[in-house]
């Protein structure tokens, strides 16, 4: 389960940077706000890795599927056919 985020100073977040990227990683939190002063100025997140568009019909022309699956195997055939 992901925590909400939280926030931490400066001071704090630089002695358990190792951790905080772990939690980040893990998915153990979403986020964690790092503050100066007590004024939050920039946020830990993970990188979203971009995702590839799906390429379709990769494979075409490099198989060939028979005209019928069941006629191979005849007891099969008659099992889908008794519905």
């Amino acid at each position: 389960m992901v925590r909400p985020s939280r926030e931490m100073d400066m001071h704090e977040a630089k002695a358990h940077l190792s951790r905080l990227v772990e939690t980040i990683e893990t998915g153990a939190e979403a986020e964690v706000v790092i503050a100066r002063n007590g004024r939050p100025v920039a946020r830990l997140t993970s990188l979203q890795s971009p995702q590839r568009p799906r390429r379709l019909g990769l494979a075409r022309g490099r198989f060939v599927a028979p005209e019928s699956i069941d006629a191979a195997n005849p007891m099969i055939a008659d099992l889908f056919e008794q519905g």
